[in-house]
């Protein structure tokens, strides 16, 4: 066993930008930075969340990153599968405790992402279009957990809806890139059943809807909003005609990076919308 893979196995520049959106979704619902304990709270619930969630997505997912990532801990042998079972419930306990002590609709929130996120890498994540609806939700639901952290939604809604809106469409993507593993595996992804062209449809409507929901600030008001938008609105719009172009796994891979990318910009597009 490597100790390096109870840090490994939580892929933590995932989980650090996480607790990040949830800290600026906090700031963007209220326009300025909560105290310093509710923030750290904020940054630590949705942290742990990313993190347990991660670790029990590759206990699931052992047979098919053998495959898709075999340089992951558990293929290569770094951990065992049981470990890195429960190192996910502790992970998942020690953030419900610190959620807690937030607020009861902040447990609430934290209760429901931690079960969607188990329910996700047990039995939703081969099911076609419906592991993809559980992962955007569980991204758009970031910056809204840092609102209901202070009590207020405010701008935080509309990053809510966009950040949703464009994981379907880098979830979908990714299921292009996996789809030897998933195929080898058994699983019904999206690309699986309807084919690849039919999917880089699909997640190509859902990065233009992303695209269309960029407007919501100037409508809300906030001229600012949508023109800090603009650089993202083309990073989505490429990666969309990126995949549309070609669903070879190399361009699958470009194309959802991107929209990875895209996801941090947008946040930081939000909190200059709300700040100003």
């Amino acid at each position: 066993m490597e100790l390096r893979a109870f840090v490994e196995i939580t892929r933590p520049h995932n989980c650090v930008l996480a607790g990040v959106v949830g800290v600026l979704g906090s700031v963007v619902a209220v326009g300025h930075l909560p105290d310093a304990f509710r923030t750290l709270l904020v940054f630590l619930v949705v942290t742990l969340g990313c993190a347990g969630g991660n670790t029990i997505n590759d206990y699931f997912d052992y047979e098919i990153d053998r495959i898709n990532r075999p340089e992951r801990p558990l293929p290569r042998g770094a951990m065992s599968r049981r470990t890195a079972l429960y190192y996910a419930l502790f992970l998942f306990a020690v953030g419900l405790f610190l959620a807690a002590l937030i607020n009861v609709y902040a447990l609430i929130l934290a209760v429901v992402a931690y079960v969607t996120m188990f329910l996700y890498a047990w039995k939703l994540k081969p099911m076609p279009f419906l592991g993809n609806l559980a992962v955007a939700g569980l991204t758009g639901a970031t910056p809204l957990y840092g609102a209901v952290a202070v009590g207020r939604i405010g701008l935080a809604g509309t990053l809510a809806v966009c950040a949703f809106l464009v994981n379907v469409a880098r979830e979908v993507v990714k299921d292009i890139e996996d789809f030897d593993g998933d195929m080898a595996k058994g699983a019904k992804t999206l690309p699986i059943i309807w084919g690849k062209r039919k999917a880089a449809y699909v997640g190509a409507i859902f990065a233009v809807l992303t695209v269309a929901a960029s407007f919501l600030p100037v409508k809300a008001g906030v001229g600012l909003g949508y023109y800090a938008m603009f650089p993202v609105d083309l990073i989505i719009l490429y990666a969309a005609y990126l995949i549309l172009r070609s669903q070879d796994r190399e361009t699958a891979h470009r194309s959802q990076k991107l929209l990875k990318i895209s996801i941090f910009l947008a946040v930081m597009a939000f909190l200059i919308a709300a700040l100003v």
